[in-house]
């Protein structure tokens, strides 16, 4: 029997009656840079690396933009006309054809944008706040320094949240499970949400519920083309990319979790707070915290291993986990932790989303097949092993090898914390 028999990691979840995933494994978005790079068209490469990793519990697809304003990362796919429903089509279909279920990440990428991106030659953002450290690249494949932003006029921000709301409605023709609001990493919604990029004095500015109006006026709008239970909502309050992080995150992000839970979305997903690239300008939000204040499914993201996902979710600590780097090089990431295979290597630094690699580190993986199963040897637990050294062949992500952050989420201090909740 292998190790994982009981493992609730592997088990289905119900997010909607017409909506089961088999299991609770999930694909990370991750900006890849294999889509077209004058149309932004998704393209057949691209459908066959996600049918390849359609063993996932759900995918998420790279972050998607909903329109040529939004536009910003050379490589990266959209979702604004019918030529680019017609190819998601071919993605969806082919990963639906493998029992999987898939959402769209849509975004806005707000001041990390070129001007070089758009006919306009516009940057924007909540306020005029630019980035100063790092560089960017512009429409040519340079690199470049970002620019200051122009804050948006309420009107725009109006029209904006349409055009999510229009990215949602193509998705629902191309054939997607659902949608997911990239309010997280930096950008454009996020900008609005953190006091460091949103200076603004209206509707939109001061106050925790004026810093986060925009992301709900996207929701609601995305709500009239979509069921709330085929809606999720990233955020990462402890994220430092983008020169993002303020002191009052934490508040801030626990209003925002109890907002969203009153919409009943299919899930939350949370950069939680162990890892790497962090702000540590305050408190972390943790998946604890998470699952105090949101009352739904929450999907748990940041350099986790089989083992340690499974005690997130075994403690309820999650419902889902969600994994990216792993992915790049396992295609049957899923199948390979439920059968303890080994894992191949990383895919490298390069292959990550330089849009020349092409194939090479993309679908280039091999998934982890009977014939290498009779040649390999793979160490499993067995009957006389002593139960306090376990062996397995799952290669541990390299990210997380500092004991101290392993501790901290260990399948005991969940049931600790959760306990201590309900005392």
């Amino acid at each position: 029997m292998a190790a994982t028999a009981n493992y609730k990691l592997f088990t289905p979840l119900t997010l909607a009656d017409d909506l089961v995933l088999k299991n609770r494994v999930v694909m990370s978005p991750m900006t890849r840079a294999r889509a077209d790079i004058q149309t932004h068209t998704p393209t057949d490469l691209q459908a066959l690396y996600y049918e390849q990793r359609a063993g996932a519990g759900l995918i998420i697809t790279e972050a998607t933009t909903i329109s040529e304003h939004s536009f910003g990362w050379i490589g990266s796919p959209a979702l604004y006309t019918q030529e680019h429903v017609d190819a998601w089509k071919k993605v969806v279909d082919r990963v639906h054809a493998k029992n999987g279920k898939i959402f769209v990440q849509i975004w806005h990428m707000g001041r990390l944008v070129h001007p070089s991106f758009n006919a306009k030659g516009d940057v924007v953002s909540a306020s005029d706040v630019q980035l100063t450290e790092g560089h960017t690249r512009d429409a040519y494949g340079n690199e470049a320094a970002f620019v200051k932003p122009r804050p948006l006029e309420v009107d725009e921000i109006t029209g904006i949240a349409e055009d999510f709301r229009r990215s949602a409605e193509l998705a629902k023709l191309a054939g997607f499970d659902g949608v997911e609001v990239h309010a997280s990493g930096g950008y454009l919604v996020d900008q609005f949400l953190q006091a460091n990029t949103n200076k603004r004095t209206d509707q939109y500015g001061g106050s925790f519920e004026n810093r986060a109006r925009f992301l709900f006026q996207i929701l609601d709008a995305v709500k009239t083309v979509w069921p709330a239970n085929h809606i999720g909502v990233r955020i990462s309050p402890n994220g430092a990319y983008g020169q993002m992080g303020n002191p009052d995150n934490y508040d801030m992000f626990t209003y925002v979790m109890k907002r969203l839970s009153a919409h009943k979305l299919a899930y939350l997903a949370i950069q939680d707070g162990f890892g790497f690239g962090y702000h540590d300008k305050g408190r972390l939000v943790t998946l604890f915290d998470a699952k105090s204040h949101f009352q739904g499914p929450v999907i748990a993201t940041n350099s986790y291993t089989r083992d340690i996902a499974e005690g997130a979710v075994r403690s309820g600590g999650a419902d889902m986990v969600a994994f990216g780097r792993l992915y790049m090089s396992n295609p049957d990431l899923a199948e390979r932790f439920q059968n303890d295979w080994p894992l191949n290597p990383d895919a490298g630094y390069e292959a990550y989303w330089d849009p020349r690699e092409g194939e090479k580190g993309y679908t280039t993986f091999p998934a982890y097949t009977e014939a290498k199963l009779s040649t390999l040897t793979i160490k499993s637990p067995v009957e006389d092993e002593s139960p306090e050294e376990p062996k397995t062949a799952v290669v541990e992500d390299l990210a997380v090898t500092d004991e101290k952050k392993r501790s901290r989420l260990c399948p005991k201090e969940w049931g600790r914390l959760l306990r201590s909740s309900k005392a």
